[in-house]
């Protein structure tokens, strides 16, 4: 894949299917889309010199989950902030070439930090790709960080994601 960053439109157009090839890694689509625009993918560099991703998400005070997590009390579900960082980990096994619809593996270790609030402006995404596997599965494994305003507010360690064929 050519592109090294991704635009909103370019976003959308992976949640509809076929962006990476028929049957290929493809991402939620509506309310579970939790990522505007890629600004970084590579296949090299970052923490474990085997690629690096970065992303955000724009927070809006209407988004669905603020109405009901909690009432009175709205913050982002911790587990959507993971759950962004699982696609963008089978965002970046389609971007790599690697064939099959992804699904969330698992994860090593997860901390929260801190809270998203109707009122923070945006977050930023960052992925440090420790392995890539071709065989006997497509497989990623990334350590990735939900950042708000610079600040670490969400770690997980060894992410993983495989690409399965149907």
């Amino acid at each position: 894949m050519q592109f090294s960053k991704f635009s909103k439109s370019q976003i959308l157009a992976m949640s509809e299917g076929g962006f990476f090839g028929e049957g290929n890694a493809q991402l939620p689509s509506s309310l579970m889309l939790m990522i505007d625009q890629i600004s970084h993918i590579t296949n090299t560099g970052g923490l474990y010199e085997k690629g690096q991703l970065d992303a955000n998400l724009n927070i809006e005070p209407d988004h669905w989950f603020f109405g009901c997590h909690f009432k009175g009390d709205p913050v982002m579900p911790g587990c959507l902030g993971l759950d962004a960082l699982w696609q963008l980990l089978g965002v970046f096994l389609g971007w790599s070439g690697l064939p099959g619809k992804g699904r969330a593996l698992g994860v090593g270790n997860v901390k929260f930090r801190g809270q998203i609030y109707p009122d923070a402006g945006s977050i930023q995404y960052r992925l440090d790709i420790k392995r890539v596997f071709s065989k006997p599965i497509a497989m990623g494994i990334a350590d990735g960080a939900v950042i708000h305003n610079g600040d670490i507010i969400y770690q997980a360690n060894d992410l993983k994601v495989g690409l399965i064929n149907q």
